[in-house]
């Protein structure tokens, strides 16, 4: 072999990609444009992993957002059964001072002990008829108006009477409402 022939061979040959350009032929670009594709490529793909933890970030907290406000919606929901509950249970109570009241003794001039302590009961009845006042509750006595089965419970029919057919004629216990939920239906009679 001649020297010649020793230096070809010894010179780099071009590459594959390369092949029918020289070492000063070379496009720097082209050379820089398959790294820059390579993390274009990887920068997309670590976009769209950032964008699904995204999305599934945010439909987390939409969950736990709904969540928190179902649990706060039940809570007052469960609070106010519980009060409900407790002022249904002071109803019979309040139906015994009515009844009571209603049949007061006549007090004699001289018993002022009698008259302080029927005076007292008439004021634990007030402060009771208060505090279910201030808790909302409030008194159904539906005398002469209509029948409405959602308030009233009929427990009979009146047909001796001159009132229009439909309307109450007599309310035999009354009723009680707590804002839009009924504790306890007004019993009565209904003119037919």
């Amino acid at each position: 072999m001649s020297q010649e022939q020793l230096r070809e061979d010894d010179a780099p040959q071009p590459e594959a990609g390369d092949a029918g350009h020289g070492a000063s032929d070379q496009d720097p670009a082209a050379d820089a444009g398959d790294p820059l594709a390579a993390l274009r490529a990887e920068l997309e793909d670590e976009r769209k992993r950032a964008d699904a933890s995204t999305l599934g970030w945010q439909r987390e907290r939409a969950d736990f957002s709904n969540a928190r406000k179902r649990f706060e919606r039940d809570l007052l929901t469960s609070r106010f059964n519980a009060k409900v509950d407790t002022l249904r249970a002071l109803l019979p109570v309040l139906d015994d001072f009515e009844r009571a009241t209603e049949n007061l003794p006549a007090v004699e001039d001289g018993n002022e002990e009698l008259q302080v302590w029927l005076e007292g009961m008439e004021a634990i009845r007030r402060k009771l008829l208060k505090a279910l006042a201030d808790a909302g509750v409030q008194p159904l006595d539906p005398l002469g108006e209509p029948f409405d089965p959602n308030l009233h419970e009929a427990l009979g029919h009146d047909s001796d009477t001159d009132m229009e057919s439909g309307l109450v004629s007599a309310t035999l216990q009354k009723g009680y409402i707590c804002g839009d939920r009924v504790l306890r239906p007004a019993l009565v009679r209904v003119a037919g």
